[in-house]
């Protein structure tokens, strides 16, 4: 029968606790070149790699803080010196440190390969033309035609008796649709379900539609006149 040689409880952990120190030191320092990373590469989230003669090392980063740190030799397996999971083993660690310096000397080269890149980038630009002209134009059509659109809505409410409802037309062969509510109207759309929204709740549409559709908004226009006039014969013929 073999005799084992003892193990001492406090020798092992004596060993895990100097693993501890070193894995919390590794990833105090770590964390520093994680957080210039981000700095550097202007995100809260992304990796780096940093090759040096005895492998290569990984630092990924998210949050701006450190997520792991791993160092691939090459010849053996890989090790995450650190990491969100457990520490890695003593040995293991202790052959990764040993190329420690290396790696920081190697972000390091990666920094400085950076410096003076902007030096020579200008920062006198041409300047912005304003769009108070153009917007100015298209909010005095727009308001126009809302201010058109009001009216109807009400000639409408008053005629249906309801604080809700919809006026459609044919303007050369596409369809116009006017919703009104309570308050005016709702939505002017051009070109059926998928079409164009000349007014809406939202955005307003470019000054190229605007400038497409407001003729055509006239016709719009005497079309529910049209419409008012046949409603107006309609009731003339009504006797009591």
């Amino acid at each position: 029968m073999t005799d084992w040689p003892p193990v001492e409880p406090d020798d092992v952990a004596a060993v895990a606790d100097r693993r501890d120190e070193i894995a919390a030191a590794v990833r105090d320092h770590a964390g520093r070149i994680a957080y210039e990373l981000a700095r550097l590469k202007g995100g809260d989230y992304g990796l780096a790699t940093v090759e040096t003669d005895r492998g290569e090392w990984t630092v990924k980063y998210e949050g701006g803080d450190l997520s792991y740190l791993r160092f691939d030799p090459g010849r053996g397996s890989e090790v995450y010196v650190v990491s969100t999971k457990q520490p890695p083993e003593p040995e293991p660690l202790a052959d990764a440190l040993t190329d420690y310096n290396a790696f920081v000397a190697g972000f390091n080269d990666y920094v400085a390969s950076h410096e003076g890149v902007l030096d020579d980038v200008s920062t006198e630009f041409p300047e912005v033309t304003t769009t108070d002209g153009v917007v100015g134009e298209r909010d005095r059509v727009l308001g126009r035609i809302r201010e058109v659109c009001d009216r109807i809505a009400r000639e409408l409410q008053r005629y249906e008796g309801s604080d809700y409802g919809t006026f459609t037309e044919r303007v050369a062969g596409t369809r116009w649709e006017l919703k009104w509510d309570s308050d005016g109207a709702s939505y002017l759309r051009v070109g059926g379900s998928g079409g164009l929204y000349l007014l809406s709740q939202y955005e307003p549409p470019s000054a190229a539609d605007i400038r497409e559709y407001a003729p055509q908004f006239r016709e719009f226009v005497r079309a529910y006149n049209d419409h008012v006039e046949e409603l107006e014969a309609d009731l003339g013929t009504v006797e009591l």
